[in-house]
């Protein structure tokens, strides 16, 4: 199983940031199975410069849920699933770093599709979800938006995973 990920912050650093929006595809390596999506109201002030580029707004998520109202179904969804999500280490930090401030340790296996990207679809100008996409002829709707993100996400995970299956289930 595999939770294909996307969140959206309040920019910063995952010990200063905080979460906005996540949106998690449950896929049984076939296809996706489960979706949820969510925005999150972070308790802090979303910066100009992100809500330019998300056009996610204070506004939008003042009455959204709390991580912690949504931590518990994060952990039950992703339970025995492996973190799928474009620069892994970006999003698995955040929402670690979320977990943590509720005095839980959020540990899952992760893989990160720009590094997969790298090794099994070579010799790209730029391993930006974007223009990865662009080149790839993968449809991104939503950019910088948790679902849209994580839709192309899957979208170019299933194609790594249908071209080397055993590769990546070696690396789980």
């Amino acid at each position: 199983m595999f939770a294909i990920i996307d969140i959206e912050t309040t920019g910063g650093n995952a010990r200063q940031g905080k979460i906005t929006e996540i949106a998690i595809f449950i896929h049984d390596g076939l296809k996706v199975i489960r979706e949820f999506s969510t925005l999150i109201n972070p308790q802090i002030p979303i910066p100009p410069f992100i809500q330019k580029l998300t056009g996610i707004t204070d506004d939008m998520v003042e009455d959204a849920p709390k991580f912690y109202e949504v931590a518990k179904e994060i952990v039950q969804i992703t339970q025995g699933a492996t973190i799928i999500a474009h620069n892994s280490k970006f999003d698995y930090s955040y929402i670690k770093e979320e977990f943590k401030s509720l005095g839980y340790k959020y540990e899952r296996k992760h893989l990160c599709t720009v590094v997969l990207s790298r090794k099994y679809i070579p010799y790209r100008p730029s391993y930006s979800l974007g223009k990865l996409c662009k080149d790839l002829g993968i449809e991104l709707k939503g950019r910088h938006r948790a679902k849209g993100d994580a839709a192309a996400t899957v979208q170019l995970f299933e194609m790594i995973l249908k071209e080397n299956p055993t590769e990546i289930a070696q690396l789980i």
